[in-house]
């Protein structure tokens, strides 16, 4: 394992306190390894809360700012925060008008949010919680029961916070993140394996001529394991059961998401979307924003995702609206 770490038990804390270093004028950390957004709570403003385990950077930490999340929980790599430290989180978001937890669903997460939230309804404060669960890979893996929550979980982040920055109440934030979530798919594939510091070895083993296709973003089993093949080939593979379990059709629009796995080059990630944006024009799908890059990864791990969103004018314009994070920013 060649990994640019000190002691693999303090990887996430390092990780952490330097990213906060990083970007002190949009963050500030708290107990737990709470990273929120500086400042505070905005008055009068519902707070958004994400989290889950490191190693999937930049989510959720890097969402932390204006549009988008009011603070983000890392847990220790692939795991689940605890309770305590989603409530520490849960407070500095609030600032009366109620919080948003953006939830993905893997089983610890889901536990440990919903006890996070009874916590803070015990102090008067305001929860609702949406669970995203875009993959459409398998229904049950080794982290949950369902369909896992994976790349589309950033659109969630985006379009919600944009809702909860111009003022809208907390039962309408959770309405935009739920239509967010219903109407959007992902598939990934993993080229190679990825290594968590603490287990020292990668999570599974692939041979230099297979892929996995539809991974999960711990390094689960997919669909298929199946021979190496072209870009398109490969991107043909994610698309279409997406296209199909969406259900988008001819004069649609969408929005869509080619996510990096985090060892995944730039040039490889357009190529992919090159490829997918040509088949869905082909299908009379208007492709009307666009997103590519490494946003929710695993760790070291080659590969990519797919994710498509059925767009409505008010999605539109909620994505539109100004951002500043470390890790998506425009509009300010």
């Amino acid at each position: 394992m060649k990994k640019l770490i000190n002691d693999p038990t303090n990887a996430t804390s390092e990780a952490v306190e330097g990213f906060v270093l990083a970007h002190s004028d949009l963050v500030t950390q708290l107990d737990g390894l709470v990273v929120a957004r500086a400042g505070g709570a905005v008055a009068g403003k519902v707070g958004i809360v994400s989290g889950g385990g490191s190693g999937h950077e930049p989510l959720h930490a890097g969402f932390v700012g204006v549009g988008m999340l009011d603070a983000a929980v890392p847990g220790a790599m692939f795991t689940s925060p605890t309770p305590d430290p989603i409530v520490v989180a849960t407070k500095a978001a609030d600032s009366g008008a109620g919080v948003l937890h953006i939830v993905k669903n893997y089983t610890g997460d889901v536990l440990n949010f919903e006890t996070a939230a009874e916590l803070a309804d015990a102090e008067d404060i305001e929860v609702a919680t949406v669970i995203v669960n875009d993959d459409v890979a398998v229904e049950d893996s080794l982290y949950t029961a369902g369909r896992r929550g994976v790349a589309g979980t950033v659109l969630v982040e985006k379009i919600a916070g944009a809702a909860a920055e111009r003022g809208d109440d907390l039962a309408a934030v959770t309405q935009v993140a739920t239509d967010v979530n219903a109407n959007m798919r992902s598939m990934g594939v993993a080229l190679t394996a990825c290594t968590v510091p603490h287990a020292g070895k990668p999570s599974f083993e692939l041979a230099d001529d297979e892929i996995e296709i539809g991974i999960g973003i711990h390094g689960e089993p997919g669909r298929r394991r199946v021979p190496l093949a072209s870009a398109d080939e490969i991107t043909d593979m994610l698309l279409d059961p997406v296209v199909e379990d969406l259900g988008v059709g001819e004069g649609e629009e969408v929005l869509l998401l080619v996510n990096g796995m985090g060892g995944t080059p730039a040039s490889e990630l357009a190529i992919v979307y090159r490829h997918a944006r040509a088949r869905l024009e082909a299908r009379g799908i208007t492709v009307a924003r666009s997103l590519v890059g490494n946003y929710v990864t695993s760790l070291e791990m080659q590969g990519a995702s797919v994710t498509v969103l059925r767009l409505s004018e008010s999605m539109k314009e909620l994505y539109d609206a100004p951002v500043k994070t470390a890790a998506l920013r425009w509009g300010l």
